[in-house]
């Protein structure tokens, strides 16, 4: 397309998972969208997460999101493409002793309260359901509704919604800057629109100084194919400890089964480490904690391990809203673990905003006036 100088309604920036989603969302609202990509559609974060969609409550407004997040997954997954792969696999958050019992019937409770279908497994139940974990665990709790996708396959299919919808995809061209209603191009196109959304994940601050997400390294590693290894997304409630530290570097037992036979396995987390090389010591670290609660899983056939960077925030919760230095500037960033999750309650909540409508969850929790009041006060 010739993008010497456009006119749009909005124009987003980046073409993961979360602005494909806010393109089609926007599109569908009948506003004229142009999505810019530097590199392919679905590629970076979303190309190097896990694509588990679940129920988290670290907090009653990251529950919120993510619960309406998945009823939207749900209502979406019946127009899914089969390249999609999204599979209702369930989540089992493991338990290794009582005390980790305790937190699982705690977030079952806390799910049964807000109708989220959730059952508390014994040790034998776990071992019948799941015969490859390791003997000896306390037990279990099941999310039943929790799914699994293939993230950059979603990303491409809601952008070519979007497209057949009107919107414009600018493909392969990377962004000088983004201000003032106005994205300039790096081969020197000009896009211009009312409202400019920065959907670049880990890269935000890169063309907005200041906004409050830092780069989280993660491992990801694949096996060959090894179908109903394990059947469940596999997560041990200690994970909950790894996601919270926001200092040292970490390693969890969180292992996906893949509709291809596959098993992908992680999880770590890295601050301060920017460069996108396998760390061998914390990737050995993170097949050993596999290892610790599937022991098989050490003679399977590890095919291919990579990085990818979350785009974290201090409290977890992403960055969905105007920002104050520039009232044209939007933010849908700052997902961390939970892009794939979240990605289509953002879109919805981040339309919502765009065209004044109320949204179906509360928009203040995500609003990143939240750090620009903090700074201001001098927090």
């Amino acid at each position: 397309m010739n993008t010497s100088q456009q006119h749009f309604d909005v124009v987003i920036v980046g073409g993961g998972i979360v602005g494909s989603a806010c393109a089609l969302a926007a599109a569908r609202e009948g506003l004229r969208v142009a999505l810019v990509e530097r590199d392919i559609l679905g590629g970076g974060a979303t190309a190097a997460g896990m694509g588990h969609i679940l129920v988290m409550d670290d907090s009653e407004a990251q529950f919120l999101l993510t619960r309406r997040s998945q009823q939207l997954w749900q209502a979406l997954s019946r127009e899914l493409p089969a390249a999609a792969e999204y599979k209702t696999t369930g989540t089992l958050w493991v338990a290794a002793d009582e005390e980790e019992m305790e937190e699982a019937a705690r977030k079952h409770a806390y799910l049964q309260e807000r109708g989220v279908p959730s059952g508390l497994l014994s040790g034998r139940e776990l071992a019948e359901l799941e015969p490859n974990l390791r003997s000896g665990l306390a037990g279990a709790m099941l999310v039943a509704e929790d799914a699994v996708v293939y993230p950059p396959a979603v990303a491409l299919h809601l952008a070519r919604q979007a497209q057949a919808l009107g919107a414009t995809l600018v493909v392969g061209q990377a962004v000088a800057s983004m201000a003032d209603g106005l994205v300039a191009l790096e081969g020197g196109g000009e896009l211009h629109a009312p409202r400019l959304v920065n959907a670049t994940g880990a890269d935000a601050p890169s063309f907005i100084p200041g906004v409050n997400v830092r780069k989280r390294k993660g491992h990801l590693a694949i096996t060959d194919r090894y179908p109903g290894f394990v059947r469940h997304q596999l997560v041990e409630l200690g994970y909950l400890k790894s996601a919270h530290s926001v200092t040292a570097d970490s390693v969890a037992f969180n292992v996906q089964p893949r509709s291809t036979g596959q098993l992908l396995i992680g999880s770590s987390r890295q601050y301060g480490n920017e460069d996108s090389a396998v760390d061998q010591a914390l990737l050995t670290r993170m097949l050993q904690r596999a290892m610790a609660y599937l022991p098989g899983i050490e003679r399977l056939h590890v095919l291919r391990v990579w990085t990818g960077f979350r785009a974290a925030t201090p409290d977890k919760l992403p960055l969905i809203g105007p920002v104050s230095s520039d009232p044209t500037v939007w933010l849908a960033t700052g997902h961390e673990g939970l892009g794939i999750t979240t990605a289509l309650a953002t879109a919805e909540l981040l339309v919502a905003g765009l065209v004044g409508r109320p949204a179906a969850i509360p928009a203040d929790p995500f609003l990143p006036a939240r750090f620009e009041s903090n700074r201001d006060s001098g927090h």
